[in-house]
């Protein structure tokens, strides 16, 4: 016997019920967008049961997306985590039937504070509709379930909805793929190397940087503090030279006495490998394979110091290799 008519049912019920969904959106949704927009913290995503599930989804979608969002259980909001919503937060609540008892008794209280509300519900008309700024209605013809009591339809046309706000705000906020990459530094290597140099190279006060002048110790001094391997020595934001742990242990080991009178320039490596700036985090990976470093310079055009990668910007601090 074959299951396959049936599981086909399943599917088709539950595109009925997206479909469905379509003709109810209105200009609460639209509401619903400029609520999220306008809010300067998070937005606070608040469900029981399978509704609970369907709303860690979405603010999981959300954080991924560029919108901050952290999903609060009702029941632990009144014993204690209410403490963590601000004033200038705003709510979605999701309830199918707009009656759940433990959703509804923190909407007062979130009302008294002055947070925003948006009500994820099948009913236009309910207890949770009426604490509302925006409702967004997602009521299904039926459910999958046979007997009609595990979430099925429903909670997919939740989900869908939590995908078409997470959608228009990606648009409305300009974010970009590369946003979305800064966002998942855990992803898989290969979308980690499609990234440009520039979006991954620290820079800044981040950078470990001396001038050809600085005495040796000082050198090795931030080399320790920035913990990076190596520093570059710069002139003018001109890169002159690079400094390794490598170029440190041979010096120390010349048995030179005199390390106090030494100075970055009489250690640097001069001219050392780099990237320009506009080049992908892939062709960094292969020039510091071929050369066996683990940090690599970023310059622009000009020749000025933007950046500095490190091989761990690429693989990830739990992938460190050199890849021979």
């Amino acid at each position: 016997m074959t299951s396959l008519p049936r599981a086909k049912e399943v599917l088709q019920i539950e595109a009925e019920g997206i479909i469905a969904v379509i003709d109810q959106l209105d200009a609460d949704f639209d509401k619903a967008i400029e609520l999220v927009l306008a809010c300067p913290t998070r937005l606070i995503i608040c469900g029981i049961g399978k509704s609970g599930i369907i709303g860690q989804k979405i603010a999981a979608t959300l954080n991924s997306t560029g919108t901050p969002s952290l999903f609060l259980h009702p029941v632990e909001a009144m014993h204690g985590d209410l403490g963590i919503v601000e004033p200038s937060d705003v709510v979605l609540a999701i309830s199918y039937s707009g009656e759940t008892s433990e959703l509804n008794l923190l909407m007062p209280t979130l009302k008294s504070r002055g947070v925003k509300i948006i009500a994820l519900t099948s009913n236009g008309s309910s207890t949770l509709a009426g604490f509302a700024d925006a409702t967004l209605r997602a009521a299904v013809p039926r459910e999958a379930c046979p007997l009609g009591l595990a979430p099925t339809a429903s909670t997919t046309a939740a989900l869908a909805i939590g995908d078409a706000l997470a959608v228009v705000l990606i648009d409305r906020k300009n974010f970009a793929a590369s946003d979305f990459r800064k966002n998942h530094p855990g992803g898989s290597l290969g979308e980690r190397l499609k990234v440009k140099v520039s979006e991954v190279m620290m820079t800044g006060a981040a950078m470990p940087i001396v001038s050809p002048q600085t005495s040796f110790a000082e050198a090795v001094a931030i080399l320790n503090e920035k913990n990076i391997g190596a520093v570059l020595v710069i002139e003018n934001n001109m890169l002159r030279g690079i400094i390794t742990d490598g170029d440190i242990r041979r010096l120390i080991s010349s048995n030179k006495t005199n390390l106090a009178e030494i100075t970055a320039k009489q250690v640097m490596t001069a001219s050392p490998k780099t990237i320009d700036e506009s080049l992908l985090a892939a062709d960094a990976l292969s020039i510091m394979q071929d050369h066996e470093v683990t940090a690599l310079p970023v310059t622009n055009a000009a020749g000025d110091l933007c950046g500095l990668l490190h091989l761990h910007d690429l693989l990830g601090k739990g992938e460190f290799r050199l890849l021979v």
